[in-house]
């Protein structure tokens, strides 16, 4: 059970949501959005995050749209991780999200849930980062779309009030060589030791990073390093390594020195499998 009382709010449209929001935080609630929950049930357990209130957006028609238009797939936050999956419009989230945790949670987890989580990992963040998506975000301040790069560094980066609506990514991508790798130490299911999404486009590979730090990551200086091809693919993998841009994790799923082990490996495969392509 959570140990705390909270008020549960469904509200049918953003500017219902958003009203809502800012009158509970007014009331000092201390609001919360979720689309799926399973992170706050499982944090909020823990004692690592609590709450008087929680604003369901399930209900938000612009939420649930799963669309793919003439130059666009559209996809709202509140979308479960098997909805993505087994719509399989896009390949490489499809595939990226299909190995988050087992597909009972995957019934629960969302798009946007496993985007805005506080989880180190966030996998589904990956594909959209390699393709350059943008952000339906809506808040106080109306309803905006963005870059991901410009609200995503380490996390997405909501102003108070805001939350995150849609996802749109140009269907260009969607056929172009990828592929997603995920390593763990030994079950089909769990925490990653890494997990490598990437991407072959003009020539050029694209990566993106899970489980190799406390936050995913896309680097542009490590995809540099990894298509400077004058180099043998040792070289380049060696000269990438000192572009990490953070701590590497060590915990009870694999120490740094495995993980970078398994990276290194990893990073092999995806240039074996990409520029055989």
């Amino acid at each position: 059970m959570i140990p705390f009382d909270f008020e549960y709010y469904k509200p049918s449209s953003i500017r219902e949501a958003v009203q809502l929001f800012y009158t509970l935080q007014v009331q000092k609630k201390r609001p919360i959005y979720f689309s799926g929950g399973t992170e706050i049930i499982t944090l909020g357990r823990l004692n690592l995050v609590s709450t008087g209130a929680v604003i369901d957006i399930h209900d938000i028609p612009e939420c649930k749209v799963l669309q793919l238009n003439e130059n666009q797939l559209v996809m709202g936050s509140a979308l479960t991780l098997t909805k993505i999956e087994e719509a399989n419009v896009f390949p490489l989230l499809s595939k990226t999200a299909s190995e988050v945790a087992d597909r009972t949670a995957r019934n629960k987890i969302t798009l946007g849930g496993n985007i805005c989580g506080n989880i180190f990992y966030r996998e589904t963040v990956l594909p959209l980062l390699l393709t350059d998506s943008d952000l339906v975000i809506a808040g106080p301040a109306g309803i905006k779309r963005v870059p991901i790069q410009k609200v995503f560094n380490k996390q997405l980066c909501l102003k108070t009030g805001e939350f995150l609506v849609q996802v749109m990514t140009n269907r260009s991508y969607f056929h172009t060589p990828s592929v997603s790798i995920k390593k763990r130490r030994q079950w089909n299911t769990g925490y990653p030791l890494v997990t490598v999404a990437a991407m072959k486009i003009e020539q050029e590979i694209r990566v993106a990073f899970s489980g190799l730090c406390p936050f995913p990551f896309r680097s542009q200086q490590i995809e540099k390093d990894l298509n400077h091809k004058p180099l043998p693919v040792e070289t380049r993998i060696e000269n990438a390594m000192h572009h990490i841009p953070g701590p590497i994790l060590d915990d009870d799923e694999g120490s740094s020195e495995y993980r970078i082990f398994v990276f290194k490996h990893t990073l092999q495969d995806i240039i074996t499998a990409l520029e055989g392509n």
